[in-house]
């Protein structure tokens, strides 16, 4: 019997945020439960964040219908909650699109659409957003609004607590909308604290508050600073918003996010409140779909399933992933070594460490999304005796820049850095593309860089970081390698030494990591050299040199950007010696690129067989 396809007569009608205003409030619960249907089925389709997204289908239709968007100012943080947004907005059509080539982006986009009004991808930058768009407001003399929204998780950054900290101190005119989807609220306090936030975000308290601002104004300070000190108590036997009273937001909630009226009603009375509010709000992961209700961490992020099902189970067979490949490793060091420790900023799952943390508990450190504290915690664990392994994304390793230089490598401490997602990933587009890891890496004094070029090699690479006495890096890519079978015993490299892995003439193709494959495929068209570069930093510039003296011609390929990268290196060390042998250099080019497949995306770089075969052709014809 064929399913029947779902019908959506409220959400059909509703092209832009103008048409949802018009809707009686009375219908909103309908307009829910129709766009949460439409995004089930819509993410079983394309794959994509799923959980968190139907945590915030009535918070989105509330922030919508009171605010005047998009001249109201709506900051989505991290954007894994923003496909109602997306779908609210105009691209109710385009969501079959969703993290394809051309298509819909898996986070806010300002080109994308003029609601996006602040594009993301990394957390915990909204409140900074908005608040700068409060102050550009400000500056205008507009009356337009800004809101934050932003999720518990996010929280746990430092950025977080600095724009809160500047708000407060300036008095901005924003309202922070925190959703937390940790925590539940049992009936009875969630009902209570509805109600106490209904009524202090009212007409009735702002102006008695307000009145008795001005009222105390007039008496000696001890008088003032009693009332305020009575005022927080009061509020904090019913509320846990002390933290950000003192930060200087004024505090309403929680309520229950999918209580629509409770949203609407609170949203209309802090809409036109002035300075710093902050709601907390309280939204349940997966609402809506039992399966991700139960198990939002494997909801969070997904491929196309059958909604009626949920997702496959696993497939069994085939190699690891990089990812799996440094899980293991990581067990089997610490197994072997009493003194490393396991460090992640947020990312137990996404980077491998699941059997870690419940093999070693005391020996695992997840510290939120706090990537600078990850490596600065890590080089204070290094001098004190103590072996770190910071396993981090690659772009997300960005964000400790000045930590990995300051912290770690001026000081030369034995911190080794897994670096994960090298390289393009895919459908999440430029905010996490580790295309930048090789340039950034590569200037710091002190540091040791790898690239493993297949499964096995990685592993070594890993355990010869670990054992090196200083900061090291291993930097691999997303997904699965060429297929070769990590060797249980750990050997260490001999640092800065590349391997030939096909002796050829005339061209000589240097392959760095994941590019290794690629290389050798094109070295059998051309009957060329082919060597496994396998060190960034220290380079093998023997390696280099002796291919300049006997090719004719050098090229270098890398799954990076090539302004500043690993090719950057063969040139300069050329250079330095004088050596003008002719020289190409293939990898990411100097723009941002899009989502779409992997395959898609090297293909356009020109890092496929016809690709580079294509560039070499083009070099010689000159």
């Amino acid at each position: 019997m064929t399913a029947l396809t779902p019908v959506f007569p409220l959400l059909d009608t509703i092209d832009s945020p103008q048409d949802l205003r018009r809707l009686p409030e009375n219908v909103l619960g309908q307009l829910a439960n129709e766009l949460r249907e439409f995004l089930i089925q819509s993410v079983a389709r394309t794959g994509g964040h799923f959980s968190a997204n139907l945590g915030t289908v009535e918070l989105t239709i509330a922030l919508h219908y009171v605010y005047d968007t998009p001249e109201d100012r709506l900051v989505w943080d991290v954007g894994h909650q923003s496909y109602p947004h997306k779908i609210l907005t105009g691209r109710r059509a385009l969501m079959g699109t969703m993290r394809r080539r051309h298509g819909l982006a898996g986070f806010p986009k300002r080109c994308e659409s003029p609601y996006d009004t602040f594009g993301v991808g990394h957390s915990s930058t909204s409140i900074s957003a908005a608040q700068g768009m409060a102050i550009a407001a400000e500056a205008a003399g507009s009356r337009r609004r800004a809101v934050a929204v932003i999720g518990d998780g996010a929280m746990t950054a430092g950025m977080v607590f600095e724009a809160l900290n500047h708000a407060g101190h300036l008095k901005n005119d924003i309202l922070v909308v925190l959703n937390d989807n940790e925590m539940s609220i049992s009936p009875n306090v969630g009902a209570l604290s509805s109600y106490l936030t209904r009524l202090l975000s009212g007409h009735v308290y702002s102006t008695v508050r307000e009145g008795g601002k001005r009222i105390l104004a007039h008496l000696p300070s001890s008088m003032w600073e009693m009332a305020r000190r009575a005022e927080e108590h009061a509020k904090g036997l019913v509320t846990p918003g002390t933290l950000f009273e003192e930060l200087g937001f004024n505090y309403f909630g929680p309520i229950d996010g999918h209580d629509l009226p409770t949203l609407v009603r609170t949203l209309e009375n802090l809409r036109d409140q002035k300075g710093p509010r902050l709601l907390h709000v309280m939204t349940r992961k997966g609402k809506g779909y039992k399966l991700a209700e139960n198990e939002p961490v494997t909801y969070h992020g997904v491929g196309s399933f059958d909604p009626a099902s949920g997702i496959p189970p696993a497939k069994t067979g085939g190699g690891p992933t990089y990812t799996q490949v440094f899980g293991e490793w990581l067990c089997d060091m610490a197994a072997q070594d009493p003194r490393l420790v396991g460090i992640t900023p947020a990312m137990r799952e996404g980077s491998g460490l699941v059997e870690f943390a419940e093999r070693y508990p005391t020996r695992y450190f997840d510290v939120g999304i706090a990537e600078q504290h990850a490596v600065t915690l890590a080089a204070g664990m290094a001098c004190d005796g103590l072996k770190p392994v910071v396993a981090i994304y690659s772009t997300f390793l960005q964000r400790a820049y000045d930590q990995l230089i300051h912290d770690v490598a001026i000081q030369n401490l034995p911190v080794l850095f897994a670096i994960d997602r090298a390289g393009l990933v895919g459908p999440d587009g430029p905010t996490h593309a580790g295309s930048f890891d090789l340039c950034y890496l590569r200037c710091v004094p002190n540091l040791l860089i790898m690239a493993p070029a297949d499964e096995d090699e990685c592993r070594q690479m890993l355990y010869t970081g670990f054992l090196h006495d200083g900061p090291a890096c291993v930097r691999y890519p997303r997904g699965k390698g060429p297929g070769v079978a990590p060797v249980a015993t750990m050997t260490a490299l001999p640092i800065g030494r590349a391997e030939l892995r096909r002796q050829g003439r005339g061209t000589a193709l240097l392959a760095f990591g994941a590019m290794l494959p690629l290389a050798e495929a094109v070295g059998e068209r051309l009957d060329a050299t082919v060597v496994n570069m396998r060190f960034v930093k220290p380079l093998d510039t023997a390696m280099v040199l002796e291919l300049a003296r006997t090719h004719e011609r050098l090229v270098t390929i890398e799954d990076g950007a090539v302004m500043g990268g690993a090719g950057s290196a063969v040139a300069e060390c050329l250079a330095g010696h004088g050596v003008h042998t002719a020289l190409k250099l293939l990898g990411l080019p100097d723009r941002f690129l899009d989502h779409g497949e992997r395959g898609e995306l090297f293909a356009e770089c020109g890092l496929d067989i016809d690709g580079v075969l294509a560039a070499l052709a083009a070099q010689s014809d000159h």
